[in-house]
Order: C-alpha cells, then structure tokens, then sequence
C-alpha cells in the first residue's frame, strides 16, 4: 500500500486543513515537508504535499475535487496542481 501524492500546497496550514476534511471523509491522508518551511522567508518555497493510500487515489481526488471551489475556505489558487 504504497502512498501517493494527491496535491501540493505552498500554505502549511491549508495543507493541514484539506487533510483534515479529506481524512473526515474517512480517507487516511499525511502531510509530507510541512516542517521544511522554518523560516518566514522561504514559507512559499516549499509546498506541502497531501499524501494518500495509492488504493485511495480516486476517492481522494473526488473529494479534493468538491473542496475546490471558491467557497471552501482555503486560499484562491492554493489548489493548483
């Protein structure tokens, strides 16, 4: 069950959000190099990658799917693949 990437997002915090959802939706999802950023300068540097069970892949890209659209709190553009 190897993971896969679903997105990457240069916002940490949305990055945790969108986890947060997907995993509510009952999809096990990590966040990879959200501890990468440390320093103020180089925040958007580095995006966030939002990682699932390749077995997930299709259930996570439909969720991500109905998060992306200008109502679900996260940053326009922050989505950008």
């Amino acid at each position: 069950m190897p993971l896969v990437e679903l997105v990457r997002i240069p916002n940490g915090a949305e990055a945790e959000l969108l986890r947060g959802r997907i995993e509510s939706a009952g999809v096990h999802a990590v966040c990879f190099d959200a501890g990468m950023n440390i320093a103020e300068s180089v925040g958007l540097m580095i995006p966030v990658r939002i990682m699932v069970l390749d077995e997930d892949l299709d259930e996570a890209r439909a969720l991500l799917a109905e998060f992306d659209d200008p109502g679900n709190g996260l940053a326009a553009g922050a989505l950008d693949r």
